[in-house]
């Protein structure tokens, strides 16, 4: 049975905005069957640097403390909150992350460093985190290797960004409209299972509106979830993200239920 861990992070964000992550994870949530979903009570408040580059460390820390024991091994889906819940929930896996491969649907690369981040924020250092790199209190241990990580979908990358993106598998939007192009790269990474992380500002903004950073030219929710489907129909699942939903109101969570469902069904 799935199961499915509500992380309403918002500390992790640098949008002007952040909360607003707090409202999109209670609107899917609240479309979750109530008897298999866990809302995880994270800190409301923003937290302390404690003296590094990353903003509201302290608030981060106490979340991903708060996570482990939420995740079971191929039965848990996470709903942020900002994107690098991820994070913390790869650290929480059971049975680390040996044989995994993980695949990074996002439209920005969250290739940074504290050194090289323009904002500070931890969404944007969190796939370097998982590659090792960054604060040593928040990065991945062990980390996963480069050829163990697929792309899909980054087109908005910032120019330190693009030399790290350069060892990783990266699938265009372009490549995805062929279904089993997502299944084929994570086959040629060798892994037994795979994590999906899904930043919903992968999908076009055309279909769905709820984010605060859009990039055009994105995905449809029908072209990634065929290709999640095809990647499912050989290689199991160790768990799933689906984060970075911010309405900005209530009647905008519901024009984009229909979207944010349809990838919550490919991942469950």
């Amino acid at each position: 049975m799935v199961r499915f861990l509500v992380i309403p992070q918002w500390q992790g964000s640098p949008a002007a905005r952040a909360m607003l992550l707090v409202d999109g994870a209670s609107a899917i949530a609240g479309d979750l069957p109530r008897a298999a979903t866990t809302v995880l009570e994270v800190p409301v408040e923003a937290g302390e640097s404690l003296g590094t580059g990353v903003r509201r460390l302290s608030a981060l820390l106490r979340t991903r403390e708060l996570v482990h024991g939420h995740i079971d091994a191929g039965n848990t889906v996470v709903i942020g909150g900002d994107c690098s819940v991820t994070v913390a929930a790869l650290d929480a896996l059971p049975g680390g992350t040996d044989e995994l491969a993980l695949v990074w649907c996002d439209a920005h690369g969250d290739l940074h460093t504290p050194d090289t981040s323009p904002s500070g924020a931890f969404s944007g250092m969190a796939l370097r985190a998982v590659l090792g790199d960054g604060e040593p209190q928040l990065v991945l241990s062990p980390a996963l290797a480069p050829d163990r990580v697929v792309t899909v979908g980054m087109r908005a990358l910032d120019d330190p960004e693009v030399e790290q993106l350069q060892p990783l598998r990266n699938l265009t939007v372009a490549d995805l409209e062929r279904p089993e192009a997502l299944l084929d790269a994570v086959r040629a990474t060798g892994a037994t299972r795979v994590w999906v992380h899904i930043d919903v500002d992968v999908l076009d903004p055309a279909e769905l509106a709820g984010v605060s950073s859009p990039a055009p030219f994105g995905l449809s929710p029908a072209a990634l979830s065929a290709a999640i489907r095809a990647l499912r129909s050989e290689i199991p699942l160790a768990g799933a993200t689906i984060a970075g939903f911010a309405p900005r109101s209530p009647a905008d969570a519901v024009d984009d239920l229909g979207a944010l469902l349809r990838l919550v069904g490919a991942v469950a």
